[in-house]
């Protein structure tokens, strides 16, 4: 892994396979590392032929952090977005899309087969609506438009969302992550208890930044409704959403593939906000079969 400066911005960067191979980018979700994306996802796109290229958002892992801008105020920022009143965020989803366009020339890249996950599609959708030149194929994983008429996840689960560790911690803060991804994982596939907690303690000791995360908050509650971005993507693109997410309802994923020109879709039963083991074959074929749509 190394440090690239992209859009003036210094992110993580773990690059595998051959040099001269076509490329996936990987843009993970909220608060997540680059290490949230499994292992074995990585190793079967390998097998597939691709360069792949995982990274750590701006403010999350080992990439740069924006503490001088400050922690934002979440209630405030919520109310305001309640009322259809502007939030203000210390950065925007675009910056972080500039981010990820930033990453590509810095790596001498042309075009990316773009996949994201959750905030990590929306940043996607601003990278492949606003840069299409740059995106030859584009996979949105339980994602959403940020259309205001989509289902919202449930008041229980918005409080657990807010809640803090019971303590500082590496313990505490493990078990404040294990009961966040029990909460939002998928009911048909869930992760046996302590191979879920070693990767929670490999994660929280890499890094664990809520500061950073609250200001990516800020910028996905700003950004609002994309869907006029939508119609502007021209790459072919495949959605894959669980249908049983409880964070972010399956009718996200139905109305993307609907707004995106030839989107095709995968909508999986007993799949919730999480990206299971057992599934890895299933998301690297789609990944691999969409890119092959892209010539």
């Amino acid at each position: 892994m190394r440090l690239v400066v992209a859009n003036g911005t210094a992110l993580e960067v773990d690059d595998q396979g051959p040099a001269g191979a076509e490329p996936v980018l990987l843009v993970m979700g909220l608060g997540m590392q680059l290490i949230a994306w499994p292992d074995e996802l990585v190793q079967r796109l390998l097998a597939h032929g691709f360069r792949v290229i995982r990274f750590d958002n701006r403010d999350a892992g080992l990439s740069q952090g924006f503490d001088a801008l400050g922690k934002p105020n979440l209630a405030a920022a919520g109310i305001r977005h309640l009322l259809h009143l502007p939030v203000k965020p210390p950065y925007a989803l675009a910056d972080m899309a500039a981010d990820t366009v930033g990453l590509i020339d810095a790596l001498g890249l042309n075009r990316v087969h773009l996949v994201g996950a959750s905030m990590g599609g929306m940043i996607a959708q601003h990278v492949a609506a606003r840069h299409p030149g740059r995106v030859a194929s584009l996979a949105l994983l339980m994602t959403t438009s940020g259309a205001r008429h989509l289902p919202q996840p449930g008041w229980e689960l918005r409080g657990m969302l807010m809640q803090r560790p019971d303590g500082r911690d590496a313990e505490a803060v493990v078990a404040h992550l294990e009961r966040l991804l029990r909460a939002i994982g998928s009911p048909a596939y869930p992760t046996e208890p302590e191979p879920l907690r070693q990767r929670l303690r490999a994660t929280v000791a890499r890094a664990w930044r809520p500061a950073g995360t609250a200001r990516q908050l800020a910028a996905v509650v700003a950004d609002g409704d994309r869907r006029a971005l939508l119609t502007s993507i021209t790459a072919p693109t495949v959605v894959v959403h669980g249908e049983a997410d409880p964070l972010v309802p399956a009718q996200a994923g139905y109305e993307l593939a609907r707004l995106i020109a030839r989107a095709e879709a995968d909508f999986i039963p007993g799949m919730g906000h999480d990206l299971p083991q057992a599934l890895m074959p299933r998301l690297a074929d789609h990944i691999a079969a969409n890119a092959r749509r892209a010539g």
